[in-house]
Order: C-alpha cells, then structure tokens, then sequence
C-alpha cells in the first residue's frame, strides 16, 4: 500500500530573508530576487518526491503539446467548501504513459472529478507561482469524491422518480417566452442576447432576467430561489434557461446539488442549460430537458426551434396552395363540361315541356266537355224520376257547372300562361348561359381533336388545336 509522506518545516534563517528589524542597513531585493530564494527554499525543503492524496479538477491536454494541465483541490468532508487548490501539470512524455494506464486500469476517464493518489515534485516558477509535476499515479486510489457524489445524487433523483420528468415535458413549438437564470454581470449573458436578438431571421424573443449568483456557496440557494420566482409566474414563459460564462472546472460543484437537481427535474417547463463547459456534465444538466456547452450554444438552439417551425409553416403553405389550385381546377372542368352540355340538356327539357303543354292544352277542352255531358245525363235521368224538385235541382246544378266550367277554362288559361312565362326565362337563361352568348363577350375556346381543352397539362409542344371566336375558327400549334 502506498502512504503519504508528511514532511516536517524547516527553520528558515534570518539571512535568507532580511528586513529593517534584523539589520541597520535597510537591504533592498527586486521581485525576481525573492521569487529565486523562495525557489531555493522550497528546493531545499522539498528536495525528493511526494504521494499526495488530492481530487482532479479543470483537467486538459494542449493540443499542439501533448502536456496536460490540471488543478489540484480539497474540499471539506462535510460542506464541500473548497481548502486547498494547487496548478498542476504532467508532461507530455510522462502523460501518455499514465493517462492509458490508469484508464485500463480503473475503467475511469482520466478527467475532472476523480480523487486521486499521484506522486509529485514541488516546483516553483519564478513567473508562474507555486505547482505540482507529477510523476506517476496509483490506479487502485480511483474514483473520487465529486463524481461518488454526482453518482449518488443521480441514483437517488432515479429512486425516487423524477430524475426524467423535465426530459418527459413537451417542448413548445415557438419557444420565445424566454426566463433567464444567470448572473446579469456574467459574459455569457451578454453573448446569449447577443445571439437571440441578432438572429439572422428577425425572428422575435421576448426573455426576462431572473437574477442569481452562478459562483460560490450561495449558487445553490440563489438558483433555487430564482426557480421560484419563475414558478410564481409560470404562465408567462415557454422555457427557462440557466446558463453562465467559463470558469474553473471546480466552480461547477454547486451544479451537483440534489436539492437544485430536485428544483429542476420537476419544474413545470422545459429547462434548457449552457454553463459554459463542454467537457463536463454536471447533475442538473443531466435532469434537465436539453443540455447545450454555452450560453450561445443554447440562444442558437432556441433559433433553430424557430427555424423548425417556420419550415413546417412553409410546408404547410406550399401543400394548401397545392390543394387548392387542384379544387379550382376541378371545379373549373366542371363548370366547363356544365356550359358544354347545358344547352343540349335544356333546350330537350323545354322542347318536352312545350309538347306536353300542347298535348294538355289539346285533351283539356274534349275532357270538360265529356265532364259536362255527364252531368247533363245524370241530372237528367235524376229530373225524370224527381219532376219538380228535381228540376229545381237540375237548375241549380247547371248553374253550378256553368260557374265550374268558366273557372276552369280561367284556370287553364292562367296556368298555360305561367307555363308559357317559365319557358321563356328559360329560355333566356340558356341563351346567356350558351358557348356561342359567351364568346361574344370576348372569350374563346380551344378545341384539340374536336374536344374542349379543359387543362394545360392536356397540350403538349407541337399540337394542333383550333381557337374557337365568335366570328370563326383559328388552326394554331403548341410551341
């Protein structure tokens, strides 16, 4: 088993660091004087190398050097406060000799979060300060006590059922409404309304500021109390988003909160994040309803949503204008089959109408005639049995029928009449309604083959059609 090394002080002399006290001449040293004896100090002190026991924090690799820089940090064991925090750094020959060690071995990333046992040497920089290089690693001193924590918290939001709530919610199709959460003074606010409000399709946001400290012990408490600010007006707002500028990967630990995890799993609208580190998940990015790296990462998405919906809206547009030019294409072959065949069907309905009347107009004399005569007879036969009375009835009978017969005859004149009238409006209604009546107004037909043209798409280049006026026919061809 590895242990630590605790190293005893040692007694600095008065001649290493001179002041008035200690002499009569005042002795005077430049910066970089100092920075080289306190160097040779710490040399002299710290002479050999170190197991040291520390969490990982900021952890990155330079692209161009391959040398990793990282912070080193202790925290309380009950509040999390932040004790300590060293600059550290593993060299680019040493670095990719450890890092895919200590991967295989422990299973873990070699990232921020993970407490670590790494052996070290104490430099010190005249420029760059006091650091640690390290040296090598012990695997078996693993997982660390930021991300064992981040682990509990999530298992216990799992428990108990709300980890996924805020995922679960229905995103609004035109999220504008905007509730902000951040520090009114940090960068990435000022570069989120940048974004928002520069969109290049003028699309309108309409966002409010819920002011709230994003650094520190109080990051908890402020957000929260924010979160409940927003609740109180819930109805106003579509989505809420937190977000806050860089910083140091430590800095993020108020993020991995269960109480603030708690708050934003189950707040009622969708919570968008951006808190400006792209390598790093902290747990309220986890519950949350979408994750982005920064605040403008988070503006763009909130403008791409937008962009969605504008180009449903102009799909839908271009299907209603599609449907609709088909209807009145539809309806125009219609009516024009309708003017086509109007006039044969009419002009046979008012030639059977005519017949008819004529054939009524010829049987109605005969048939109140024949009526009358039967009357007659009857009455009569009723007179020889009844003398007297009956003629009296007869009389009166007669007088009866004589009134009948002079009603009806104004009847039938009246009716033939009425008849005669529908048929000459009709008749006229035919005549306007009629091809040729049209065209005499100015419009024409195109006939293909001796049939109407009733679509566009019915000619093709190089067909011979024949343009119908009022005053004759025209032959042309389909360019």
């Amino acid at each position: 088993m590895v242990c630590p090394i605790f190293i005893k002080p040692i007694n600095l002399n008065a001649s290493m660091f001179p002041n008035d006290d200690m002499s009569s001449v005042r002795q005077e040293i430049s910066l970089l004087e100092l920075n080289n004896r306190v160097k040779g100090v710490l040399q002299q002190a710290f002479p050999a190398t170190y197991w040291v026991r520390a969490e990982m924090s900021d952890v990155r690799q330079n692209a161009s050097s391959g040398h990793c820089y990282l912070e080193f940090i202790e925290k309380h064991p009950s509040t999390g406060q932040l004790l300590a925090k060293v600059r550290g750094s593993i060299w680019a020959k040493t670095f990719h000799l450890l890092k895919p060690y200590f991967e295989s071995e422990t299973g873990q990333a070699f990232a921020s979060g993970l407490k670590v046992l790494v052996k070290v040497t104490v430099e010190f920089h005249e420029l760059y300060g006091y650091s640690l290089t390290v040296v090598d690693i012990d695997p078996a001193y693993t997982l660390g006590d930021m991300v064992r924590r981040r682990l509990e918290i999530v298992r216990q939001l799992q428990e108990e059922g709300v980890f996924a709530l805020n995922k679960e919610l229905p995103f609004p199709i035109l999220p504008q409404r905007i509730a902000i959460i951040t520090s009114p003074t940090a960068a990435g606010y000022e570069d989120f309304l940048q974004q928002l409000t520069n969109n290049k399709a003028g699309y309108m946001f309409y966002p409010r500021l819920f002011p709230a400290v994003m650094q520190g012990d109080k990051t908890e408490e402020s957000v929260i109390s924010a979160l409940d600010k927003v609740y109180e007006q819930v109805g106003n707002f579509d989505v809420v988003v937190i977000i806050r500028g860089g910083g140091a990967t430590s800095d993020l630990h108020s993020f991995d909160s269960y109480l603030l995890a708690a708050n934003c799993a189950q707040f009622p609208l969708p919570i968008i994040t951006g808190i400006g580190h792209e390598r790093d998940d902290t747990v309220i990015d986890m519950v949350a309803h979408t994750r982005a790296k920064t605040p403008t990462a988070v503006a763009e998405f909130l403008i791409g949503r937008l962009d969605e919906a504008a180009g449903l809206l102009d799909d839908l547009k271009g299907k209603c204008s599609k449907r609709a030019l088909e209807v009145l294409n539809e309806r125009r072959s219609s009516l024009q089959l309708l003017m086509a065949t109007l006039p044969a069907l009419a002009g046979g309905k008012i030639e059977r109408s005519q017949m008819l009347l004529q054939h009524l107009g010829m049987k109605l004399p005969v048939l109140a005639n024949t009526l009358l005569e039967r009357k007659r007879v009857s009455l009569i036969r009723m007179g020889i049995a009844l003398p007297g009375l009956a003629v009296q009835t007869i009389d009166r009978k007669r007088t009866v029928l004589d009134k009948s017969e002079n009603g009806l005859r104004q009847v039938t004149s009246e009716l033939l009449s009425l008849r005669r009238h529908s048929l000459q409006l009709n008749e006229q209604f035919i005549t306007l309604a009629s091809p040729e009546h049209i065209m005499q107004r100015g419009y024409s037909m195109i006939l293909k083959d001796g049939c109407i043209v009733k679509r566009a798409s019915d000619m093709q280049s190089g067909d011979l059609v024949t343009i119908r006026f009022a005053d004759g026919d025209k032959d042309s061809r389909i360019l």
